[in-house]
């Protein structure tokens, strides 16, 4: 059940403290193939814009999660396709619909950019993450085997889609 106080709105520019710092607090490498990032990184650079954000606020704690929604690849036959990103919620608001409510946030505004597809990509082993996204839709549409190797550990890439009609 997603909780009725959570606002969901595209990313602003002064966003960019809090969205750093809940990357940096929220990384696992249950859902992350890059490093930690460290504190003195910047959030949004040349290939992650405000505008590919959506956030997720509750009115006790600001901002609790996001989502980046992107075209995956730049070429108009791949026009019609938005692929989520990243997600990511902090611990704090975990449990109360807020991660639902941005994927499902990010399909409205894949719909009104045009979009009749939505992909993915997910960590083999984050069965929460992947439970989600089979709730809303999503399927499996292949899975690379041991395409990452993660604290000593090899880890499916799990590469997940669902029509917007």
């Amino acid at each position: 059940m997603i909780a009725p106080e959570i606002r969901i709105r595209v990313a602003r520019l002064g966003d960019e403290p809090a969205l750093a710092e809940l990357d940096r607090v929220s990384w696992s490498p249950l859902h992350a193939v890059l490093p930690a990032p460290e504190g003195d990184e910047p959030f949004f650079d040349e290939r992650h814009h405000p505008e590919d954000y959506l956030v997720a606020e509750v009115p006790e704690a600001g901002v609790v999660g996001f989502v980046r929604l992107v075209r995956a690849i730049p070429l108009p036959s791949n026009a019609h396709v938005r692929q989520i990103q990243g997600l990511v919620v902090g611990e704090a608001a975990r449990g109360r619909g807020v991660a639902r409510a941005l994927v499902r946030a990010a399909m409205d505004r894949a719909r009104r950019q045009g979009a009749t597809r939505i992909t993915l990509r997910v960590l083999g082993h984050n069965a929460p993450a992947r439970a989600l996204y089979e709730a809303e839709g999503f399927a499996v549409e292949g899975v690379l085997p041991g395409e990452f190797l993660l604290a000593g550990t090899y880890v499916d890439d799990v590469c997940m889609g669902r029509p917007l009609d």
